[in-house]
């Protein structure tokens, strides 16, 4: 009988992304880790997984280089959650349908992405930016939403609620 390896816990997964974006701010110049957490919350309010929320807190750490694919492919987390922080990585020069298609075709993904897009959309983060960044910004979040068969912005709460009446 062989022991399974030990795997990162939920909680350190969180402080190693809270640590590996601690200089960053987000476009608004909020610290990055506000975001980590409000797109982990929404994964959670939807129903997320264990793994995804690990995924939710580990979403932008290779796009942004806060920790390196190299890092991720030898950390102690399911194969399940590395694949769906490498399908919502962004690769450059990436074309917004492949992009998509990555997302789709990796289970758990999905509801990753809608978190972390419900976020990036909130009106009240999108309301501190100057009118060019935020229309170039909703554009850009309602063609990927598109790309993916997502439904217009709706909040957790309403997506809750009518998932549970």
């Amino acid at each position: 009988m062989s022991l399974s390896p030990r795997r990162l816990s939920l909680a350190e997964v969180e402080a190693i992304a809270r640590e590996a974006h601690a200089d960053q701010t987000d476009k608004a110049g909020r610290p990055y880790a506000e975001h980590l957490a409000a797109v982990a919350e929404g994964v959670r309010v939807r129903g997320g997984s264990e793994e995804q929320i690990a995924a939710a807190w580990l979403h932008d750490a290779v796009e942004d280089d806060a920790l390196s694919a190299r890092w991720l492919a030898a950390a102690a987390l399911p194969q399940q959650v590395k694949d769906m922080v490498l399908a919502v990585s962004k690769q450059p020069g990436e074309e917004p349908a492949a992009y998509a298609e990555r997302i789709l075709a990796t289970p758990g993904a999905l509801l990753v992405k809608e978190a972390d897009l419900a976020h990036n959309a909130d009106p009240a983060r999108l309301a501190v930016l100057d009118a060019a960044v935020r229309t170039r910004l909703t554009a850009k979040y309602a063609q990927v939403r598109g790309l993916l068969g997502l439904a217009e912005t709706e909040s957790p709460s309403d997506r809750k609620d009518s998932a549970n009446p």
